[in-house]
């Protein structure tokens, strides 16, 4: 039997800190991404999703690649199954995902990688690494979000010349458009990844997902719009806590203002 056959092409660990790794682990083949593998992976962000001991998510690729996109060798099995089933679907359930989730990327992010690396809500990526978009160049219509998410962080123009030529765009130069948040070694790729989880793990669990899910919620909306939306979700978030929530509010504060105050 074939020794990838045997093992698990998507691998999931939590942590005791409420910190869960997800890995592509496919490293014979970049980790490129069979139709089963594509099931697991969505099934694993659902999964987590609904694990209250889960707080962040980090995904990452085993081997020298994050994802080199879809396995091309079953590409009708990939792009002719139910590709419109959203419990099937990674870019799916990482999007209804609550729980935020840190990319951490080494190599290459091709194509569908390059689209599951930009479902992520903060990309932390190894010196060297390189996103690429192939869909122009093997004849493949993007349907995870590419057309529409890359130019809308980093400029259309450049998102342009970078589908358009199918030309790789590094780490370095993504991290300067605002699309990658860190650029380190290699070897502290995941060191990096763990301290951004870990600052989010020490906040409020019910305001860190209900702050995500209002940013990506208001990025799909012309600003005025997503202005109100803030206000409406603060005031139902407001009116919805109790005298015993307000006090406690008032005690932390006060106990960090004591604490500032002790140090000067």
């Amino acid at each position: 039997m074939d020794r990838q056959s045997t093992e698990k092409l998507i691998l999931v660990n939590r942590h005791p800190n409420g910190v869960a790794l997800v890995t592509i682990n496919r490293p014979g083949s970049l980790n490129s991404l069979t139709r089963p593998m594509m099931v697991d992976l969505a099934q694993a962000f659902k999964t987590l999703d609904r694990q209250d001991s889960v707080r962040v998510i980090i995904l990452t690729g085993s081997g020298r690649s994050f994802c080199s996109g879809v396995d091309l060798t079953a590409a009708e099995d990939v792009f002719k199954g139910d590709v419109k089933d959203p419990e099937s679907d990674p870019v799916v359930q990482m999007e209804l995902c609550r729980k935020p989730i840190i990319g951490a990327i080494r190599g290459f992010a091709v194509t569908a990688g390059f689209e599951i690396a930009l479902a992520c809500d903060i990309l932390v990526a190894a010196k060297g690494s390189k996103f690429m978009d192939t869909h122009a160049r093997f004849g493949i219509f993007p349907s995870w979000g590419l057309s529409q998410k890359l130019s809308r962080i980093i400029g259309v123009n450049k998102a342009r010349e970078v589908s358009l030529t199918a030309s790789p765009l590094t780490a370095e130069v993504a991290e300067k458009l605002g699309f990658v948040n860190h650029v380190v070694e290699e070897g502290e790729l995941l060191k990096k990844s763990r301290e951004i989880a870990d600052a989010i793990v020490k906040n409020n669990h019910d305001l860190v997902l209900r702050y995500k899910a209002v940013i990506n919620d208001g990025i799909k909306l012309d600003l005025g719009r997503a202005l109100f939306l803030e206000k409406e979700r603060a005031h139902d978030y407001y009116n919805g806590m109790t005298k015993e929530q307000f006090r406690k509010m008032q005690e932390f504060i006060a106990g960090r203002s004591s604490k500032k105050q002790s140090k000067l």
